[in-house]
This record gives C-alpha cells, sequence and structure tokens, in this order.
C-alpha cells in the first residue's frame, strides 16, 4: 500500500514536470506505459500495423494534451481513454470499409491470416480438434464483428484486459451504469449469434 502511495506521488511528480515543459519526465511517462498501450492497442484493433500507429498517436495526443490533464483520474486511465477512442475511431472506419480483421498487416507490410496461424505445438497434437478450435475462433471473431464498435471495445476491455466497469466508463468518458448496459447487450448478442456452439 506505501508502495502504491509512493508511486502515485512519484507519477504525479512526473506529470507535473511534464507539464511544465520536462522532455524527461514525459519520456519516463512513455516508458512507464509504453508496453500496455501497444499490447491494448494490439488486442482490440488485431492488427499490427494499426497497433504501431494508434501507439505513436496515442502518445503525441498525450503530448499535446498534457497541459490540460487534471489529476481526476490517473494517468493510465487518460492514457488508456485515448487509446480506446483512437481504436474505436480505427473499428468504426475499418467496419464502413469492411476490413477482414482475422487478416492482419505485419511489419513488413506483409499479410498475415491470424486464425491460421493459430497451432497447437503440444506432442500428439489433434488435427480435429485444431480444426475444431479454428472453427470455434472463426465463429467467435465472427460474432463480435456483428457487434457495435463501442460494444466490442466495452467486452473486450472488460473481458480481455480484465478492466473494472467503473475504469472502462472514465474511459470512453461514460457512467459506470452505461458501460454495464452496453456490456450487457454485448453479452446478450454474442450468446444469440453463438447459441448453436452449445
Amino acid at each position: 500500500m506505501l508502495t502504491d502511495v509512493r508511486d502515485r506521488t512519484t507519477e504525479t511528480e512526473l506529470i507535473r514536470e511534464a507539464q511544465q515543459g520536462s522532455r524527461a519526465a514525459f519520456d519516463l511517462l512513455v516508458r512507464q506505459y509504453d508496453q500496455a498501450v501497444l499490447r491494448l492497442a494490439l488486442h482490440l484493433t488485431g492488427s499490427e500495423q494499426d497497433a504501431q500507429d494508434i501507439h505513436q498517436e496515442a502518445f503525441l495526443k498525450a503530448y499535446r494534451y498534457l497541459g490540460n490533464f487534471r489529476f481526476e483520474c490517473s494517468f493510465y486511465t487518460w492514457i488508456y481513454r485515448i487509446v480506446t477512442n483512437l481504436c474505436l475511431d480505427q473499428l468504426r472506419r475499418r467496419k464502413s470499409r469492411r476490413e477482414d480483421p482475422s487478416v492482419m498487416i505485419d511489419a513488413s507490410g506483409e499479410e498475415l491470416d491470424l486464425l491460421s496461424n493459430v497451432s497447437d505445438e503440444r506432442s500428439g497434437a489433434n488435427p480435429d480438434r485444431e480444426l475444431q478450435r479454428k472453427i470455434l475462433g472463426q465463429r467467435i471473431q465472427a460474432a463480435l464483428e456483428k457487434l457495435t464498435p463501442r460494444e466490442r471495445m466495452v467486452f473486450e476491455l472488460k473481458h480481455y484486459q480484465g478492466l473494472k466497469l467503473r475504469t472502462i466508463g472514465e474511459m470512453l468518458n461514460t457512467t459506470e451504469e452505461t458501460a454495464k448496459n452496453t456490456l450487457f447487450r454485448a453479452t446478450r448478442k454474442l450468446r444469440a449469434n453463438l447459441a448453436e456452439l452449445r
């Protein structure tokens, strides 16, 4: 508990220094959240290229708007809010262009089918089980695609990132109750779309 208070004090000092123009303080904040931001963007977009772009844009926005940070939430919540909003925008653009989310562009610009690269490396791997797992993954992905970008975002932040509804609400500039209702709708839609798998 004491370490947590000390960490928060250090973070507050870093933010205040960065707000006063200290590039070194901002660099320390970036290093502290760098990998978490990239992981979140990669998970939410499913594209290495999009994740890297969002990662870079998120920290550029954070730097540009750090003067507006009012310490009403943690820096973690604030930077995650920026990332989730950028991801939501990307998902909306993708949905309007009908991009295939299971196909990702890697760093070299090559297309990579995520679902075809899921493999079972255990000894005695069962090809039938591998096929069933691949089909299940495709059905889950298809069901997730039927959600609105906001429903998908709330569902993934809750179930894949393990965030609390209150935190998700803060990130999406809404209330905990609205996040809860959105999660309920998303879960209901997913259950309906995946009912035949039971």
